[in-house]
């Protein structure tokens, strides 16, 4: 092999996959010594392994290695459509029994009302109507810190939202500052918008201060992106004392911070970033948990400076909401309608993870008490691929640490596991399963029957 090409010693490599040489759990030499057998550079090493990741046929994990996947999938993007398997514990779409009939009866009113009615099927804008902003302001902000209505900016979807500002506020080839594991859709949507991404260390309460201090002297971070509340996936939220710590970096480095509070709503005590640090925090939200995917709305609160700019974004970006959906969200939320159903799944949330916690407590399983996902570190005689692949030959869908990480082979060995989709009788069935199969280590896949 003294081809200095790299896609070719990929090739080279996957044709050893294909034909048995390399098998699935197979373990690759470090990158050095693959340099030294094969004749080449550490650097066009690196890049081979970074194109066996990107064709999805080998994982890195942290202090582990490089391992062939067990397949070459061309399978979809983790958390981007439903899972074709039974038990979905890959997406969380929260519902309650109860909401159904309360957006019903709610929607059934709305009609009776033909002049609000009639709203619904104008031309919608990126600023909504007054009585959009008036319901939205009185839902999102806490009692002792005023959500002003000028501040506000509408999205088709929280996904929306996001790209509509970082489409708005970093440039083509400028660095976003992301946390290590983040969610995966900043990846995809920095990717289509030329943005670089650079991974912040994260502890227990989230990004770390010194790291985002070293991270802007290294790289000049144009703004970061970060999970404040329940974040996703580890479910970690930061303290009062840390917001602090990172409220003054902003400040002092002039960063702006992109707030996602999209999980934040099932913690009925958490504060935004934004109320120690107005200007320097663009908020988003939605409603798509609150509520129900299928119809969704997206929220920016912006400082008025970057308003202009947002709105532009998202009119260009055709990210703009329908008046249909401007016109129910408003009504549900000025009703009470999404506060019930709100209140509903925070209960909700908290008996999951308890449930959680019964059957997989003991394998180091970290859950915020009211998240709707939790963490779960796999044993040392599991990968996080093989556990995955273990776990749908029972039907039963879990994420990978790989799709959250901003870093290719900078994976924890580790799944996240979303609560919210199965009822509840067969969440613990899957649990319980779930805790059969890392009894069971490796045995979990051999032939069943």
């Amino acid at each position: 092999m003294q081809s200095t090409n790299y896609r070719e010693l990929a090739d080279t490599v996957v044709a050893d996959i294909r034909t048995g040489k390399l098998r699935p759990g197979d373990k690759l030499p470090p990158q050095r010594e693959f340099a030294s057998s094969s004749g080449i550079a550490v650097s066009t090493a690196q890049r081979v392994y970074a194109e066996l990741g990107r064709r999805g046929v080998v994982s890195g994990e942290i202090g582990r290695g490089t391992f062939v996947r067990l397949a070459a999938s061309t399978v979809k993007p983790s958390l981007a459509e439903p899972t074709s398997l039974r038990i979905d514990l890959d997406l969380n779409f929260p519902t309650v029994p109860e909401q159904a009939a309360l957006l019903s009866e709610s929607l059934a009113d709305l009609m009776r009302r033909e002049e609000e009615w009639r709203a619904a099927f104008l031309p919608g804008g990126a600023r909504g109507t007054r009585s959009l902003q008036s319901a939205t302001a009185a839902f999102l902000a806490p009692a002792r810190w005023p959500l002003l209505p000028e501040h506000l900016l509408f999205a088709g979807s929280g996904k929306q939202a996001i790209a509509a500002v970082l489409a708005a506020t970093v440039r083509r080839g400028e660095v976003l500052g992301v946390e290590a594991l983040t969610y995966p859709f900043i990846k995809t949507i920095a990717q289509q918008l030329g943005i670089r991404l650079f991974p912040l260390q994260l502890d227990d309460e989230g990004i770390v201060p010194s790291a985002l201090i070293e991270a802007h002297e290294h790289v000049g971070l144009s703004a970061i992106y970060l999970q404040p509340t329940l974040h996703n996936p580890l479910g970690i939220t930061m303290s009062s004392v840390r917001r602090a710590q990172i409220d003054e970096i902003l400040r002092t480095e002039s960063i702006l911070a992109i707030e996602d509070d999209v999980y934040a709503f099932l913690d009925a005590n958490a504060w935004p970033l934004q109320s120690l640090a107005a200007e320097n925090v663009v908020r988003i939200d939605s409603l798509s948990k609150r509520l129900a995917p299928g119809l969704t709305l997206g929220f920016i609160i912006a400082p008025r400076r970057l308003a202009e700019d947002i709105a532009r974004a998202l009119h260009s970006g055709a990210w703009v909401p329908s008046s249909f959906a401007q016109t129910v969200c408003a009504r549900w939320m000025a009703d009470g309608t999404a506060a019930k159903i709100t209140d509903a799944k925070r209960i909700d949330a908290a008996a999951r993870q308890k449930l959680a916690r019964r059957w997989l407590g003991r394998f180091g399983l970290f859950g915020n008490k009211h998240a709707y996902h939790c963490w779960l570190p796999l044993p040392d005689r599991w990968r996080a691929d093989t556990f995955v692949a273990a776990a749908a030959r029972h039907n039963i869908a879990v994420t990978p640490a790989s799709a959250f990480a901003v870093a290719p082979g900078h994976a924890p060995n580790a799944v996240r596991l979303a609560l919210s989709a199965p009822p509840v009788g067969i969440l613990s069935d899957a649990l319980e399963k779930l805790a059969s199969i890392l009894d069971c280590g490796s045995d979990a896949l051999a032939p069943l029957g």
